[in-house]
């Protein structure tokens, strides 16, 4: 997998205080996308043992929140391996840190995918320019969702956050 950037201190993508890793390779090409250089999953950087020592490294500070995976897309084929592998390293590492998720997929698409079973938030769905709201929280078009993962994988349905 390759990534574009860890971004830190980030308040835009996910509750809290947060580091951002913005992986490579999405096959939606949404029309308007906020970040269309990461589409080709061969550009950017290796993502290699130090870009996630860097991710810990900032994870270890008490005033971080948790990462956000977002791109490209996380949930891009090519990224599902090394995706879930991270995230479950996180979970064992840091408990209390928040994993949220930009997805173009839909939950239906994705819940039964083992990754998920470590995200907490997942923000599914195309962007799309015809439901496009830069007055949205957490989302650029109104038909993406934000789902809280645990609940609706507890409840057999899907469970917004709020």
């Amino acid at each position: 997998m390759n990534y574009h950037n860890i971004t830190k201190d980030d308040m835009l993508n996910g509750d809290g205080l947060r580091v951002v890793l913005w992986v490579s390779g999405c096959g939606h090409h949404c029309k308007n996308c906020h970040n269309p250089i990461t589409w080709d999953a061969n550009e950017g950087l290796p993502f290699d043992e130090a870009a996630e020592k860097e991710i810990y490294q900032e994870l270890e500070q008490e005033y971080i929140d948790g990462i956000t995976l977002s791109g490209g897309d996380p949930l891009f084929p090519d990224n599902r391996n090394t995706i879930t592998c991270l995230v479950q390293k996180i979970k064992k590492r840091f408990p209390c840190k928040t994993i949220w998720c930009y997805t173009g997929y839909l939950w239906e698409e994705v819940k039964h995918l083992e990754v998920i079973k470590q995200i907490d938030v997942l923000v599914d769905g195309r962007f799309l320019e015809e439901f496009a709201d830069p007055q949205l929280h957490w989302k650029g078009s109104s038909n993406q969702r934000v789902i809280d993962v645990k609940e609706s994988l507890k409840t057999g349905k899907i469970i917004l956050k709020i």
